[in-house]
């Protein structure tokens, strides 16, 4: 009964943080600053794209560390907590930015924080895994956990479609003029994952032990280095995270700026945006559930492999159409793909890491998801510039995907 209450609890924390990635982090805030904020659009979308650079090498940074401490000093849930609650007041933080480019900053800081959060959160949540589930049903629990992070992002986006944005007067007195109803959607994501994300360190359990803060620093330094040798030395771990790195940039990348290229290509506004965003949850998490009854016989690597190529063949069509109803139907494809190629990545850790370093390797894990993050904006910014198209610098995505599954091919995944 305790194992299934955690695994219940750690499968609902990604239902609370997705309202950040999809309200904050793809379709409604990053719309409204490039749209509102910013002094024009494409000025928005350098300076967004600058703020997740940023954001990405400070998560390079702290990944390894912070789970090398997590693991020596027993605090998962502890740091766990505190990436929670930093989340929460950045992404409450931004109700304050107005529509006007005097509160860029503001705008670009709390997002950013709100992002390292939401990011470095995830090392401590990922390792986990092996201890709330055995492991022939790692893929399967983990399916289901970005499942319900499509559904979190799918509901928190109804929510605000249809009591924030889809109101006209606004409700709860909220001025159109300052942008209130967009701005309210940042209250309410933090809400969301206040909400729903405690249950997480209330009801998993904690390490048995812990070492004092001083302790815990001191032993991490050493088992940071024994981690990065292993990384350096692993074959099969070396080149899983490179094949990782490369479809992450291309998945980051995608998650950033598919918003911004429907509403600046085919026209969408704000509210198109945020339908869009609400079948693009759909998608994603009937093709998460879907994997998650095939990915523990297939294997992890074949699901990521069936997945990217799916997403390269699906996403050549959606950059070259014209017609927004293809769009809306090749981009509602794309969904179904999207979630298993990271949830099986997810799963292939677990099975890999080592049960006294698991949040350390998960730092690595995290750290080939963002070292190079800024790679995949920079280039899609060099393309729409070079070419002055947006589908010429979303094509770059397609690339890194491909990148990415072959660099997978051939490689066995050995279970620790």
């Amino acid at each position: 009964m305790a194992q299934r209450r955690a695994a219940m609890a750690w499968v609902l924390y990604v239902w609370a943080d997705h309202a950040f990635a999809t309200i904050v982090a793809t379709f409604v805030f990053a719309t409204y600053f490039t749209q509102a904020v910013a002094e024009d659009p494409v000025t928005g979308t350098s300076q967004w794209v600058l703020m997740q650079t940023v954001a990405g090498f400070a998560v390079a940074l702290l990944a390894v560390p912070l789970g090398a401490i997590a693991d020596t000093g027993g605090r998962r849930n502890l740091l766990l907590g505190a990436c929670l609650a930093v989340l929460v007041a950045a992404t409450a933080g931004l109700w304050f930015v107005k529509p006007d480019p005097s509160y860029v900053l503001l705008a670009l800081v709390l997002a950013g924080i709100g992002t390292v959060a939401y990011e470095v959160a995830t090392i401590f949540y990922n390792a986990m895994l092996p201890d709330i589930a055995p492991r022939e049903r790692y893929g399967r629990l983990s399916s289901f956990a970005w499942g319900a992070g499509y559904g979190g992002g799918l509901a928190a986006l109804v929510v605000a479609l249809v009591l924030l944005v889809q109101p006209d007067p606004p409700l709860f007195g909220l001025d159109q003029a300052a942008a209130e109803p967009i701005r309210a959607c940042a209250i309410l994501a933090a809400i969301w994952a206040l909400a729903f994300g405690w249950p997480a360190l209330v009801y998993i359990p904690k390490p048995a032990t812990t070492r004092p803060w001083g302790q815990a620093v001191r032993a991490a330094w050493a088992e940071l280095g024994t981690t990065l040798r292993a990384a350096v030395r692993d074959p099969v771990l070396r080149r899983f995270l490179i094949a990782r790195m490369l479809f992450m940039d291309g998945l980051v990348t995608l998650f950033a700026f598919g918003g911004i290229f429907a509403a600046g290509t085919f026209g969408f506004s704000a509210r198109d945006v945020l339908l869009f965003g609400i079948g693009l949850n759909i998608t994603a998490g009937l093709g998460v559930l879907a994997f998650a009854f095939i990915e523990d016989r297939i294997g992890p690597k074949a699901a990521i492999m069936i997945s990217l190529w799916a997403l390269v063949v699906l996403g050549t069509p959606a950059l070259i159409v014209t017609d927004p109803f293809w769009f809306w139907v090749f981009g509602l494809a794309l969904g179904l793909f999207v979630g298993p190629a990271q949830s099986a990545s997810r799963s292939m850790m677990a099975h890999m890491a080592p049960p006294d370093a698991r949040a350390a390797w998960f730092g690595l894990f995290a750290l080939s998801g963002r070292v190079t993050a800024f790679v995949g904006p920079l280039f899609l910014a060099l393309a729409t510039s070079l070419f002055q198209s947006q589908r010429a610098g979303m094509a770059t995505i397609l690339v890194f995907l491909a990148a990415g599954a072959i660099a997978l091919i051939g490689l066995r995944i050995p279970r620790r």
